[in-house]
């Protein structure tokens, strides 16, 4: 079966996300837009996936959470779990894996936990954009131990990504998808990077924004309706 789908999307827990980007709006704004797959990637956090799976079920949208991770090189990667607990799990694996360098609001912006009634009930004080001491080389297998999966994000991007930081892929990356996002590069890195020939390509919304959140004008062939089916894809 078919599923639109956007699966790189922040909240108001990444300081650049809006603050009204609260877990109920996203998955609000995901089904008037006609989205049937949605994944929340906060960077380098997960503190909003309980909220956000209470309001995808609410809204009847498939939900996956994970997180942007921003390895030691500094390359964004989005990783993906099928269940909340995994997600938490791994999130708590992360927490001592960040620089604690305290968050200036005024300069990088807020960073809000929401409840499940989607109101503010906390904020992270270090800042969740900076890079942790986790490498790029052995993440896929990272993450496999946690149930999940990973996806370079934004590999035609100028900065922050495998492709502008690394400047090459890793002769021993296991990764079988990538994200995007200009699709008019799609040829022309796969020229460069025959190993990506082998991959799918997402095209997500990374969206900071609600008015940003993806059209469902992508789709992704799934043989399961159901978390574990979207990430059946990733292999």
């Amino acid at each position: 079966m078919k599923l639109a789908y956007d699966l790189h999307i922040h909240s108001c827990l990444s300081p650049c996300g809006e603050d009204d980007m609260t877990p109920a709006n996203i998955v609000g704004m995901a089904a008037l837009k006609g989205l049937d797959v949605i994944a929340l990637t906060d960077h380098n956090s997960s503190k909003n996936a309980p909220a956000f799976h209470h309001f995808a079920k609410e809204y009847g949208i498939l939900a996956l959470t994970g997180m942007e991770l921003c390895t030691l090189e500094e390359v964004h990667v989005v990783c993906l779990f099928p269940t909340l607990n995994q997600t938490m799990e791994f999130d708590r694996y992360m927490e001592k894996r960040m620089m604690p360098f305290p968050n200036k609001e005024e300069l990088f912006g807020n960073q809000l936990i929401c409840d499940l009634e989607d109101h503010y009930c906390g904020k992270v004080e270090n800042l969740l954009i900076n890079r942790t001491d986790v490498s790029f080389d052995g993440l896929w297998d990272l993450i496999r131990t946690y149930g999940g999966v990973m996806f370079p994000a934004h590999v035609d991007k100028s900065s922050n990504s495998l492709l502008s930081n690394l400047g090459f892929i890793p002769p021993d990356s296991k990764f079988q998808v990538f994200e995007i996002k200009e699709k008019e590069n799609l040829s022309s890195i796969k020229k460069l990077h025959p190993y990506l020939n082998h991959c799918l390509a997402l095209s997500n919304s990374d969206a900071h924004r609600l008015g940003d959140i993806k059209e469902p004008d992508d789709v992704l062939e799934v043989e399961v309706l159901s978390p574990e089916g979207v990430i059946g894809c990733f292999f």
